[in-house]
């Protein structure tokens, strides 16, 4: 018999949050600049671990929303490093909700963010190295 492997969310789960009815679009689906923000929180935990200090985010060059996200969902959101340069860090970031009875498991919306590593006085800084 084989078996079949669900898709599964990409990196590691940095963050989790429920998707509250404040929240919603004139849809009533979950705002999707919501969305955005809760991966951006995210994306600044991770490379703010890898930077060891402060860190802004200075770009966001891909962005898909793939599926709606009901109010009341679980929403994890999953970072993958994909580079680490001098002061930046580039991560993808998956959000997913959780399956419960009314809904699968599915990955709603991912995105890749560029952070770049900062001092206390907000100028670029070298990351450290690992």
């Amino acid at each position: 018999m084989m078996e079949t492997q669900l898709p599964s969310p990409a990196g590691k789960l940095i963050s989790q949050t429920i998707a509250m009815p404040r929240e919603t679009n004139a849809n009533g689906d979950i705002f999707g600049g919501w969305l955005l923000s809760q991966m951006d929180l995210a994306g600044a935990i991770l490379a703010g671990r890898i930077a060891k200090g402060r860190v802004a985010t200075v770009a966001i060059s891909s962005m898909s929303f793939l599926n709606p996200v009901p109010v009341g969902a679980v929403v994890g959101c999953y970072a993958h490093t994909l580079a680490v340069g001098t002061s930046s860090i580039r991560i993808l970031i998956e959000a997913w909700i959780d399956g419960d009875d009314h809904v699968d498991a599915c990955k709603v919306t991912e995105g890749e963010f560029v952070f770049v590593a900062i001092d206390d006085h907000g100028k670029t800084r070298t990351v450290p190295a690992a």
